[in-house]
């Protein structure tokens, strides 16, 4: 049982000011396994007053001052890495391979690329007479989601941090076991008291009142579009600046020369191996009409393979979803797949035989799926694909971009001067040709109702920076 009782507040762990406890159940098994105190209003306003104080000092720190801070949190990161899997794993029920081999590795990238975008950048430039600088925006308040619960933390902090900024971080109410862990890795590398803390909480609350504050300067939220709209509403007022990174209904287009053991593998990594718990999830899958029951052929044994189970077993390769609310959700989704005439092909409502304590679901498929259909037009964030044959390309393309999404895509073919060039024609913010291994430095981020703004590497760092101009002198 994980007792977690204070927030980490101007350099120190503190009691929160307005106290609630908030138990936590471990997604494998429905069992209590943690009781996390919640910060309130006060809590919030405390954390941003000593965040402003040291802006004061840290906004004129030079990079290689910073480049040094970094790199002993490193070094704490890497002693803690273990510790970071493990919670992955309790808190989001992440099968213990995938917490070690890409949750912990994907923050630690954010950590060394902030480094080494620190040893490059140009804080100021000179254009003639005319000097053009960038400084850090100010105070940072991080809204980080349940389903990355290291690389999002580590990420916009690592940015904020980074670019000169003070960090306020708000980590996601459901997965709160890496933030605390960060916040100790910060405290043992020596970050200034006030330049990084730690408020748990009620997004309604701390989240609220982050977007609110007249101290905070920017606001950088991952999460639902319904929230990123309170979370915009609330900041207008003091005309802060908001980035955000939302859904997705991310399409993955086979083109007519797909090579279909690939394809299946883009599914297994991107969409099956994290529970369909990735905002960037393949979960519409465009096949050529011709094809169509050729690659179900390859695709279902292997769906049918996939060991779902717990987590801490070697063998498990899907673990559960995070809770019985969005286990609910996603039987929902595949009910209403049925009702509307999709095939289901394989899964189904319902727990796999013999894991019915935690909040397992089936790994499911479903063909003959129309792109108006509510399976292949709202986020699910479950083990639920959605297959849609197409006659044409350019139909494919129409398809992939006939959402309100635009944050991943996905192309598999041999012919790579043609997948690129169906690349080019998605509106999307990342797109991975033939399972190319994902490069966590490169800009992520949305188009349309996707979000604004991208995190991770230099494009992550320039959003926490604004442009001053001096003339003259």
């Amino acid at each position: 049982m994980r007792e977690h009782n204070e927030l980490y507040l101007d350099g120190a762990w503190r009691a929160p000011l307005d106290p609630t406890v908030m138990e936590l159940a471990a997604p494998a098994t429905g069992n209590l396994n943690a009781r996390v105190v919640l910060g309130g209003e006060a809590d919030v306003d405390a954390a941003v007053a000593a965040a402003e104080r040291a802006f004061v000092s840290y906004s004129q720190t030079t990079p290689q001052e910073r480049i040094a801070l970094l790199e002993r949190v490193l070094v704490e990161y890497d002693a803690r890495s273990e510790d970071l899997a493990q919670a992955v794993t309790e808190e989001l029920g992440a099968p213990l391979a995938l917490a070690r081999g890409a949750h912990v590795p994907s923050g630690r990238v954010q950590i060394a690329t902030a480094i080494e975008v620190l040893k490059s950048y140009e804080f100021t430039e000179m254009r003639g007479e005319t000097c053009i600088r960038k400084e850090a925006l100010g105070v940072a308040g991080l809204i980080t989601p349940w389903n990355f619960p290291v690389l999002q933390p580590v990420g916009k902090t690592m940015s904020a941090l980074a670019a000169g900024c003070t960090v306020v971080l708000k980590p996601a109410q459901l997965t709160p076991y890496s933030a605390i862990i960060l916040a100790e890795i910060m405290e043992a590398a020596g970050v200034p008291a006030g330049v990084f803390n730690l408020v748990n909480g009620r997004g309604s609350v701390i989240g609220a009142s982050l977007s609110s504050h007249p101290g905070v300067g920017i606001v950088s939220f991952t999460g639902s579009l319904a929230a990123a709209t309170q979370v915009a509403i609330a900041a207008a007022p003091t005309v802060k600046r908001v980035t955000s990174e939302l859904g997705g209904k991310s399409p993955h287009i086979l083109l007519p020369d797909a090579d279909l053991d690939v394809a299946v593998d883009t599914a297994m990594t991107w969409l099956m191996a994290v529970t369909g718990q990735l905002c960037s999830a393949p979960s519409r899958t465009l096949v050529p009409r011709a094809r169509l029951e050729e690659f179900l052929s390859v695709l279902v044994p292997v769906v049918e393979n996939i060991v779902v189970g717990d987590p801490r077993a070697e063998d498990t390769t899907m673990g559960p979803l995070i809770s019985a609310e969005q286990w609910n959700t996603v039987q929902g989704y595949i009910r209403q797949g049925l009702d509307e005439g999709a095939r289901l092909v394989t899964g189904g409502l319902g727990k796999p035989a013999g894991l019915e304590a935690g909040h397992f679901a089936k790994p499911t498929v479903f063909a003959d799926v129309e792109n108006s259909m509510t399976i292949a037009r709202e986020e699910i964030f479950g083990p639920v694909m959605s297959v849609i044959a197409y006659d044409t390309v350019d139909e494919a393309i129409e398809i992939a971009n006939d959402t309100p999404f635009g944050l991943a895509a996905y192309v598999t073919g041999e012919d790579l001067q043609a997948a690129r060039a169906v690349a080019e024609q998605i509106r999307v913010g990342y797109v991975m040709i033939n399972d190319a291994e994902f490069d966590w430095s490169a800009p992520w981020g949305g188009y349309k109702q996707s979000g604004n703004g991208r995190e991770f590497g230099l494009d992550g760092m320039t959003e926490y920076l604004e442009t001053k101009v001096i003339r003259g002198g």
